[in-house]
């Protein structure tokens, strides 16, 4: 078949299966009209759910299908009759033509409408009949309270479903009835009314139905619940007038009583309620009380959730100084605690934004807690004052929408984040205000025009460029997050001083030789004024960094930063004033202003360390608590340190303390041991003397050096060791924490268990470590390990351990990373029979029979020796004793009469031989594989009993057995047994012998059969099973965790409860479509075939769990519907995609319904009723409503999918797949913000509302809450809003957060109940408030690329974060999957923070918090959580810019600077170092090189270097030259290695380690490090001089097409390629004009780290780039970059297209006129060059005046005026082109004649002309970056567009400079090919050169 009849077949099959499914074009189930109702329609939900019926009944009877509709229409019309919603008009429009349609099929014919209601009553009747809802409603029950139906529980499952649909249907009729006629006849109504209690269960909820029973959730029925729900009953409360609506299914409550007077939405007092439940029966389940008949709350679960829940409010009370809104807790009654807890979620449930700020939360709940008592002490029910008005009650209109505006108001103003932070008020701003008692003045109800709630008026954008507007507004509060790098020391001064300090004292020892005596002490004691002159900085800046703030912060605040400034001021003035006086005398020792300065150094000194010791060290806390009764230690201490709400308290156990104290001191002794013998020492004597040098010959005119000590030359040899010094602590840090996280991994016992081969050896010992650890303590068992168990013990412990091992294999199967042979080898026996002993899966005792059978045959040995040669495999060993017992068990089970005889008596005599050790004697052991053949054929017949009748072969088969057991094999004595032997061998002769031989039922003895048939058939070892990686990977963690320190799991019913919530989604990929899966890039690679080779076992797996043959064509696979959609979970699963994420997290639901359907004996609940033997029986598992309801009670997962209903509505693929997500997991909830157009006074208004929605029994969406909310909830950033929204739908004690890129495995959700048990261990002096969880990062296998970032992540959440947690306390929130004290968070701001640009790193932000609210922050290692990474270069640096951006803005915050400024000193550097000083040390270990450079660079184009070595030979100093190279490699390489490589060798041990590392240097990971080095630098530093930070959405797709040349330097030109360039060009000036002894050598170890800096940042992006050095490619690539270049662009142009558009976008940071200021200052460095080498060249001669430069510049801008004159633009010369071209001619002749007489009549040389170019190029880079930054003037002055056409010159040269290596090297083939090995697996790279040559070459042709 040609290719094109092959495609034609496909479309055709792919139309003819459209039009058979009725599917839309993106496969989805075409419902009409139905599912698409338009949320401005106020009924939708009643709407929507009439025409899916009409749908579903239009094949039953057209007619109703056709008066549902209608009646729909009449809806519709009634509610919005001008039509004047979003899509109302085409709602009606498409549902008038479904009518028209519906009414086209009928005959021809009028419609009598007026039997319209007569036929619905008949279709009802019908309908009821028809399905037999009363029968069905029977049976259910029956099988429900049948004490049997566990086994049968998915028959029971399909029953209920089916009837739920039925009921949905009635439902919908009866509705439509009532509505239609009011007149109902009575039968119909009897039965309507009958109906309805079917239906009780269709009623919306989310986990517990609290307003109607539910005969299928047994939630209810749980004691617990059921005392919950009694105890908000509260009696005292007065009564509701009558008109006030309750449901007629349950009675009133104290949330109907706070609904009435405050006016919150029924909602989310319906959402309240069940939350209050939900947290009130976990704590009563904890409790351990037993059942009653009348469940009642106990008074400790209410004090535990009131404790919990309003703990942040009492805080805040006692911090304010105000008494609570409660008189004294002892004498509170539970009830009026739960009215208060009640009132305070109601308040945080409807406060929208304004959840971020807690202490308003608390000033609003204080205010309306003394409100309602008013109202309770008057025992009648009125509506609050605060909350009423002239509409109405409402709490969002009249309290939480005045504070939401002025919020919005404020983040309007932000400018979508380009404004300084410090022009704007951001939620900590707002928050804070209500930290002062000022908050009061906002009085209650709210005082609207106080100036809090002053809105800030638009800011004009010219003014706000120009910093300027003049806008009324309020000021910050507490802390202005300027824009400045001194925020750095500002935050962390300490650190700062100390190292200056360190550094002066080192020095000081250093140039005194290091000789103690009078002088070095004299100079030892100016570190006095240095301290108080640094300390007088920080005032200085107190001052600063608070303007904008002044007029909002507390006077008290204000008049300490300027007391402080007074202090400083003074001291450092009088302290620096004593020392110079001390030093001018004549013996400075021995004067009296020495002894006054020395006394008072000592008594400010001692007053200093007093204070430090008494604030920072721990156990001195208690002692300064009682010290604050002393006014003046008060004042001191107030003094010294702020005091904020938050930060309070921050200090560790004395232990702790101790240990991150013990931790920095090793870490400071090395690094100042290394500063002072190999940084300062060494370059004492050199500096001494340089200084003394006179009279050095410069080359230029210098202007500094001459006549100041040669003071640049000091300078460029110290700076870059003062550079190294400040930032080599983090290197050692580095060093000693990697050294330190190995210690803890191998105390923790991490990597004990690291290969297949450990697996199978330890293997036994996982029952008893299981039953340990994972299971619930059994009575009378102890913790034993396994060796030391007796026989009964390890059989019960490995038959509890089976069902757990065999469901994580069923779901490695089910997940398709083992083949079903691997499933049935790694599967456990029940280890329920009669056997006495343990059976193990057979891949342990895979082909043991037959090795112990050929030891055996040799009979060499004694039967001591050979039984001691089995021995020596346990697990042959228990081969041999499992088949010698279940041989006889299975003998004994299918014979009877003679034959049992025999078989008793062949075992007797078998045992008495092995007593008398006669067993060689008595057996012939040879004849050993004729009985295994005998007794093989017996089981292959035996195992086929479930499918036929086996008996007269059996019959034969154990016959023959008989016969060669006895004439071939026996030797034993037969006449101690004749009369036995005699009538078995007379019974043989007869021929019935076996003749009743019983063929096997029990399923027990068949499953012994089948696998006595495998282990004597399976000859091949199963050492390599499971082969998959990841397979082998996870059961090699898990079965290591089992042996990890863990806490005790409890019962699933008293574990405490958690939500998986916020996997924040927007609009990233749900489910892969087929035409996505099929799509092929430019070389024909689709993500399909991609997948195939990257995972072909895994695809082979696949393809044999859908039944299709492996060599299969794969447009087959598109036949199936069912096979489609397998098709997209498959490769969905392999990727980054929600899809996978919701099911890794689905996994927590089913181990929890496993753990609590196994624990169910113990429970007590209706299915206790079991045997000993079912208690490890799963069957059905997943269908048991007491396990379900018990998971269900625990955990249920929430998807915040920001958008969804906006997809719904404009019909998006995604939504679709969200919706299947849903049906296919039924606990799975989607929270989504929906935009609802309304009219008022004839406009269109926009309203918001948060939804929560779950999947029907029709698989569609059942709305649960619709909350509405103050206006749009996107006022900061976009993920922290996300989760804020569908916080209020979490529930429970803690809530782990999940990315979208994240996945989850079966075996590690097992352990949850054991990591939440964490929360009450004892983890310090606070309990934990985040447990940090373990990552393991999946993408690794993907590229070289991906498995590079992998292993660094890797080492970062593993060793790294280890280490953050212990000793050093400093753990913060990543954006892992943390588990978070829920309850903690949700009260104290959320789990993120929001505001625009500053919390664009969210997820840290909670960490800080939590830290700064008397968190706790742990690690846990023994289980993990799966991470997806980015798995491209330009994925991974979009993702490390933004990060590194992140960490920037990090810098201006007021959680680091609190953090920095509370800590203890050794917290804080470990704080520092962790997260803004990391990036700030790989900015310096950049800078480092450049200074480096340039200090080379100078002393070589001045002359200094050349003469100071040719007088001296100074500069050949080994130690500098050692020091400062070696620490060049030490960052680049060796930074990030160390952990890397202590990583491996403890996971993967020290041989493995090796070869992973050296093959990744093979694959050139030190290029992308490097590389990497330079993205965090570059967004780093950008951030906080101009800003600019911003989500950057990276995309997580599978990167398998071609990145083009111009993509790549639109990305990197800025941050990569100039820089690279320039230091190529500084190490070429060294190179030209540097004067080393050593020659090439010597230039070549100083340089080779620069140079390989400077060529990764210019290649990398190529060198990793799939099909970057293919010649095709390469030149496609150069065509696109030159259009790209010249292409002129306009407005709206893109800078994807156009090089214009993308320089301007490239501008854009540069904003303010300080950043102009800054980019002006940093650019004056390209200066030098031109300066340095005019004076080197030979036409200048021995002239070193300025004139020579001045000469220079006048060629420059004769260059450049010519240069203008060949750009001059054509469209402006089109009148004057002759004159143009001859003006053209004339300069250039003019230009070539002026060289040539320059080169005849002067000194100028060819060589002088390239170093003209050498100079000239960096000189017009450098006006060209200040003229960039001063856009506005140049612009002004008319210049503009010629920068603009210099800067593309200077574009198009480094592009060039980067393109043609690259275009030479894709002249050679096998470059292309060594690449695509070098970024993918062989097994792709195979597959795509052979895709390649089956298209012919053409990347274009299909496969």
């Amino acid at each position: 078949m040609s290719h094109a009849e092959h495609l034609w077949e496909r479309l055709v099959r792919a139309a003819l299966r459209r039009e058979r499914l009725a599917t839309d074009a993106y496969g989805r189930p075409d419902t009409g009209i139905a599912g698409n109702v338009p949320s401005s329609l106020a009924n939708n939900r009643d709407i929507d759910g009439i025409l899916r019926i009409a749908d579903e009944i239009q094949d039953d009877d057209p007619n109703i299908s056709r008066i549902l509709c209608e009646h729909a229409y009449s809806l519709a019309q009634n509610l919005d009759p001008n039509s004047e919603g979003r899509g109302v008009l085409q709602f009606k429009t498409g549902l008038m033509s479904v009518i028209k349609q519906k009414l086209a099929k009928r005959e021809v014919g009028a419609i009598d409408r007026s039997r319209d209601i007569a036929r619905l009553q008949e279709f009802y009747k019908s309908y009821r009949e028809k399905n037999n809802v009363i029968k069905m409603r029977e049976e259910e029950m029956k099988l429900r309270e049948s004490a049997a139906y566990t086994a049968n529980l998915g028959e029971l499952e399909r029953k209920t479903v089916k009837r739920k649909r039925i009921s949905a249907t009635l439902k919908v009729l009866r509705s439509v009835l009532e509505q239609l006629d009011k007149d109902i006849p009575e039968e119909l109504k009897r039965m309507m009314e009958a109906d309805v209690a079917m239906t009780e269960d269709l009623i919306a909820y989310n986990i517990i139905p609290l307003d109607g029973p539910s005969t299928t959730n047994a939630i209810g029925t749980f004691p617990e619940v059921q005392a919950a729900m009694a105890a908000l009953r509260f009696t005292d409360l007065p009564t509701l007038p009558p008109d006030f609506q309750i449901p007629a299914t349950r009675v009133a409550d104290m949330f109907d009583f706070l609904h009435y007077v405050f006016g919150f939405q029924k909602d989310n007092v319906s959402n309240q309620r069940e939350h209050i439940v939900h947290l009130l029966s976990n704590e009563q389940s904890r409790l351990f009380i037993p059942e009653a008949v009348d469940p009642t709350l106990d008074k400790t679960a209410v004090e535990r959730v009131f404790q919990k829940s309003l703990d942040n409010y009492i805080k805040w009370c006692i911090y304010l100084g105000i008494k609570p809104v409660w008189s004294g807790l002892n004498t509170l009654p539970k009830e009026k605690k739960l009215l208060f807890v009640s009132l305070y979620f109601l308040i945080w449930g409807e406060a929208a934004n304004i959840r971020f700020l807690p202490e308003c939360l608390c000033y609003i709940f204080h205010q309306m807690a003394r409100e309602m008592d008013g109202i309770l002490r008057h025992q009648v029910a009125l509506r609050a004052d605060s909350c009423n008005s002239e509409n109405g009650a409402s709490f969002l209109r009249e309290v939480i929408a005045p504070l939401y505006e002025v919020v919005a108001a404020e983040a309007a103003n932000n400018d979508n984040g380009k404004a300084p932070h410090s022009t704007w008020r951001n939620y900590d701003d707002f928050n804070e205000f209500f930290w002062s008692l000022r908050c009061f003045e906002l009085s209650w109800p709210w005082r609207k025009n106080y100036p809090f709630f002053q809105k800030p008026k638009p800011r004009i954008k010219l003014l706000l460029k120009t910093g300027g507007g003049g806008s009324q507004r309020q000021g910050k509060t507490s802390f202005v997050e300027h824009r400045t790098f001194l925020h750095l020391y500002h935050s962390f001064h300490r650190l700062w001083i100390f190292l200056v300090m360190m550094f002066q004292g080192l020095a000081i020892i250093a140039f005194n030789n290091h000789k103690w005596n009078s002088k070095t002490i004299r100079e030892l004691l100016s570190l006095g004024p240095t301290f108080v002159i640094m300390k007088f900085i920080e005032s200085v800046l107190d001052i600063v960094m608070m303007h904008g703030a002044y007029s909002t912060t507390r006077h008290l605040a204000i008049a300490r930063i300027f007391l402080r400034f007074l202090w400083f001021g003074a001291a450092s003035g009088f302290i620096s004033f004593l020392y110079v006086k001390a030093l001018q005398e004549q013996n400075p020792s021995d004067s009296a202003v020495y002894r006054l300065y020395v006394i008072v150094i000592i008594i400010y000194g001692s007053l200093q360390f007093f204070l430090s010791f008494l604030m920072r060290i721990p156990f001195c806390h208690r002692l300064t608590n009682q010290c604050d009764r002393w006014s003046a230690i008060r004042f001191l201490k107030w003094m010294r340190q702020e005091r904020y709400y938050v930060g309070r308290d921050m200090y560790e156990r004395n232990r702790d303390f101790l240990k991150y104290m013990i931790f920095w001191i090793v870490i400071l002794g090395a690094k100042f041991s290394f500063a002072y013998f190999l940084q300062i020492k060494p370059l004492v004597e050199p500096t001494r003397v340089i200084v003394k040098q006179k009279r050095i010959t410069y080359s230029w005119h210098d202007l500094v050096s001459q006549n100041n000590h040669n003071a640049l030359a000091i300078a460029s040899l110290w700076s870059p060791v003062i550079a190294i010094y400040l930032l080599d602590i983090h290197v050692f840090y580095t060093v000693f924490s990697a050294i330190w996280g190995f210690l803890l991994g191998a105390r923790d016992r991490l990597g004990e268990i690291r290969s297949l081969e450990s697996v199978h050896r330890d293997f036994e010992q996982f029952p008893s470590a299981f039953m340990n650890n994972l299971h619930v303590p059994l009575p009378g068992r102890n913790k034993t390990p396994f060796h030391t168990q007796d026989l009964e013990a390890s059989k019960v412990d490995a038959a509890r351990f089976s069902p757990f091992w065999n469901e994580i294999v069923r779901n490695l199967r089910e997940e398709d990373y083992i083949s079903d042979l691997e499933m049935e080898l790694l599967l456990m026996p029940k280890n329920s029979s009669k056997l006495r002993l343990v059976q193990w899966p057979l891949f342990l005792l895979a082909s043991k029979i037959f090795l112990a059978k050929d030891i055996a045959i040799e009979r060499n040995e004694s039967q001591g020796e050979l039984w001691e040669k089995i021995c020596r495999d346990d697990y042959m060993k228990y081969a041999v004793e499992e088949c010698f017992s279940t041989i006889k068990y299975i003998l004994q089970q299918i014979l009877e009469g003679e034959g049992l005889m025999w078989v008793e008596r062949i075992y007797e005599d078998i045992e008495a031989s092995i007593k008398k050790k006669n067993i060689l004697d008595d057996f012939q052991l040879n004849k050993l594989p004729l009985v295994i053949s005998r007794i093989t054929a017996l089981m292959g017949l035996l195992k086929e009993a479930e499918t036929s009748n086996p008996i007269k072969g059996a019959v034969k088969a154990v016959q023959d057995l008989y016969d060669v057991v006895h004439h071939d094999v026996l030797s034993i004595n037969m006449r101690e047994n004749y009369d036995t032997w005699n009538l078995l061998s007379k019974a043989r002769n007869d021929g019935r012998l076996f003749s009743n031989l019983k063929c096997p039922k029990d399923p027990e003895l068949i499953l012994q059969v089948k696998r006595l048939y495998s282990l004597l058939t399976i000859k091949d070892s199963a050492a390599n099973v499971p082969k998959n990686l990841e397979a082998r990977r996870r059961l090699e963690y898990f079965t290591n965790s089992l042996f990890m320190e863990m806490p005790q799991a409890k019962a699933v019913r008293e574990m405490l409860s958690f939500r998986h919530v916020f996997t924040p989604y927007y609009s990233e990929i749900v489910l892969y479509s087929l035409p996505e899966l099929q799509k092929k890039n430019e070389d024909g690679i689709s993500i399909l075939f991609y997948l195939q080779k990257i995972f072909p076992d895994e695809w082979k797996n696949f393809l044999a769990r859908i039944g299709r043959n492996e060599n299969a064509a794969e447009f087959e696979l598109f036949d199936s519907p069912n096979e489609i959609l397998e098709l997209r979970f498959w490769a969905s699963y392999r990727g980054q995609t929600l899809a996978r994420t919701v099911r890794g997290m689905m996994y927590y639901r089913k181990a929890l319904m496993l753990q609590a359907y196994l624990e169910r004996a113990g429970t007590g609940d209706i299915e206790a009723a079991i045997s000993s033997n079912d208690a490890t029986n799963t069957q059905g598992f997943e269908f048991s409503p007491e396990a379900r309801a018990q998971a269900d009670l625990k955990f249920t997962y929430v998807v915040t999918c920001q958008i969804y209903g906006k997809q719904k509505e404009e019909q998006k693929r995604e939504a679709a797949d969200i919706a299947l997500l849903m049906q296919r997991n039924e606990a799975l909830r989607v929270a989504f913000i929906d935009e609802v157009e309304t009219l008022k006074d004839g406009k269109v208004h926009k309203e918001f509302y948060s939804k929560l929605v779950k999947a029907d029994v029709n698989g569609k969406d059942m709305e649960i809450y619709s909350i509405k909310l103050p206006g749009n909830p996107k006022l900061g950033e976009g993920k922290p809003e996300n989760q804020n929204h569908a916080v209020i739908f979490t529930r429970g004690n803690a809530v782990q957060t999940i990315d979208m890129n994240q996945d989850n495995y079966f075996e590690e959700a097992l352990k949850m109940r054991n990591l939440l048990e964490e929360f009450n261990r004892n983890h310090g002096i606070r309990p934990p408030t985040i447990l940090g969880v373990r990552e393991h990062v999946f993408t690794g296998s993907v590229s070289s690329l991906a498995l590079f970032m992998s292993n660094q992540e890797s080492s970062f959440v593993t060793l790294g974060q280890r280490v953050l947690a212990n000793p050093l306390k400093v753990r913060m929130h990543y954006g892992h999957p943390d588990v978070f004290d829920r309850v903690f968070h949700i009260t104290r701001g959320g789990i993120s923070k929001a505001s625009r640009v500053i919390n664009i790193s969210e997820d840290i932000y909670s960490g800080f918090n939590s830290t700064l609210r008397q968190g706790n922050i742990t690690h846990h290692e023994y289980i993990q959580v799966g991470k997806g990474r980015d798995v491209g270069l330009n994925q991974i640096a979009l993702f490390e810019g933004k990060v590194a951006g992140g960490n920037g803005e990090q810098v201006l915050s007021r959680d680091v600077y609190r953090l920095g400024q509370l800590f203890d000193f050794f917290r804080m550097m470990s704080f520092y170092f962790t997260t803004v000083g990391y990036y700030f040390c790989t900015m310096l270990t950049v800078l480092t090189v450049y200074i480096f450079l340039y200090g080379k660079t100078y002393l070589a184009l001045s002359g200094v270097g050349e003469t100071l070595q040719n007088r001296a030979k100074i500069m050949n100093n080994t130690a500098l030259s050692a020091a400062m190279n070696t620490q060049f490699l030490f960052q680049i390489g060796i930074f990030t290695a160390i952990p890397m490589i202590l990583g491996f060798i403890l996971e993967k041990g020290f041989l493995k380690a090796m070869v992973s590392f050296v093959t990744m240097q093979f694959q050139l990971c030190s290029v992308f490090f490097t590389f990497s080095l330079g993205t965090r630098t570059h967004y780093f530093g950008r951030t906080i001089l101009h800003g600019g930070a911003r989500y950057q959405a990276t995309g997580r797709g599978f990167v398998v097409r071609h990145i083009k040349f111009t993509e790549n330097y639109r990305l990197y030109s800025r941050s990569h390629f100039v820089k690279g360039l320039e230091v190529v060009l500084l190490l070429i000036v060294y190179l030209a004009y540097g004067y080393n002894e050593g020659g090439a050598l010597s230039y070549i170890l100083l340089s080779i780290s620069s140079w390989f800096m400077a060529l990764s940042w210019l290649f990398a992006p190529y060198l990793f780039n799939p099909s970057g050095f293919e010649w095709q490619k390469t030149v496609e690539d150069f065509r696109d970059w030159t259009n790209w270049l010249l292409y002129r662009g306009g407005i709206g142009v893109k800078g994807e297209e156009s090089w214009e558009a993308w320089w301007d976008e490239e501008l854009a940071h540069i904003r303010t006129f300080s950043g102009r200021v800054m980019e002006t200052i940093l650019s004056l460095r390209f200066f030098i060059f031109q300066y340095g080498i005019v004076y080197k060249l030979k036409i200048q001669g021995n002239d070193t005046s300025l004139t020579v430069y001045g000469l220079s510049w006048v060629v420059l801008a004769v260059i450049i005026v010519l240069f203008k004159v060949f750009t001059f633009s054509q469209k402006v010369s089109v009148n004057f082109q002759l004159l143009l071209r001859f003006i053209q001619g004339i300069s250039f002749l003019m230009a070539m004649a002026g060289i040539a007489v320059a080169v005849v009549f002067t000194g100028l040389s060819v060589g002088d002309i390239f170093a003209s170019i050498l100079a000239f190029v960096p000189t017009v880079w450098g006006v060209l970056c200040i003229a960039a930054a001063w856009k506005p003037l140049m612009k002004r002055i008319g210049l503009w567009k010629s920068v603009r056409s210099l800067a593309r010159l200077y574009d198009a040269g480094m592009g060039m400079i980067i393109f043609i290596p690259i275009a030479l090297l894709s002249w050679f083939p096998f470059v292309s090919t060594f690449q695509t090995r070098l970024m993918f697996n062989q097994a792709f790279s195979r597959g795509l050169e052979i895709s390649l040559i089956l298209a012919g070459n053409n990347p274009n042709t299909g496969i």
